[in-house]
């Protein structure tokens, strides 16, 4: 059961009684475009542009190769299905789970909160990012969420603390990104939104 149509490149989920699950989406067929659940409605987004995946690939990269060096932990990047409740299954642009969390991955999916999740921003994406998406994330335990916002040329770091997250730290280009997740890390924002 379809519950979102593309009007104008935004997705926008119609209304209905019935709220979806996982089983309700294994059942969507693959099309091309990004499929999620979200609090039990069916979201549909087209497929991101070219600076989009060029800003995921490098901090893709930059990660890994962190991690090659620092076992710690993986990153995955879409599509990879993230199930964060039974009515919430997510593709974020990117998720970072630590060593020590591995339990939560299957071979088909990660079954909870990811560390890290990263999303970016589109206009068909960029409300629900900023406010749907990032209320289930610190609802169900995301530790940092990271919004790239390719128009600003900024990236907001949330970080969890005690019930939910923190106000945002902004980074901006000419600045280093940091993250506790990643000690040693520096993430150049100039190189991540060139």
């Amino acid at each position: 059961m379809v519950q979102s149509v593309l009007v104008e490149d935004r997705a926008v989920p119609k209304h209905s009684s019935t709220r979806l699950t996982y089983d309700d989406y294994v059942q969507i067929q693959d099309d091309g475009l990004r499929h999620e659940i979200i609090e039990g409605e069916h979201y549909v987004t087209p497929a991101p542009s070219m600076r989009h995946q060029r800003i995921c690939g490098r901090i893709f990269h930059l990660v890994q190769s962190y991690l090659d060096t620092r076992p710690i932990g993986e990153i995955f990047v879409a599509p990879f299905d993230v199930l964060l409740s039974e009515f919430n299954v997510f593709e974020p642009d990117l998720a970072y789970l630590s060593a020590e969390r591995s339990y939560l991955l299957t071979e088909k999916n990660l079954q909870g909160a990811p560390d890290l999740a990263v999303e970016i921003l589109s206009h068909s994406t960029k409300n629900r990012d900023q406010r749907l998406k990032r209320d289930v994330y610190e609802r169900t335990g995301v530790q940092e969420y990271w919004l790239v916002d390719p128009d600003g040329d900024t990236i907001d770091v949330f970080v969890h603390a005690g019930d939910g997250f923190a106000e945002p730290r902004r980074f901006s280009r000419g600045e280093m990104l940091t993250t506790r997740l990643l000690p040693g890390l520096e993430l150049p924002v100039d190189r991540i939104l060139a």
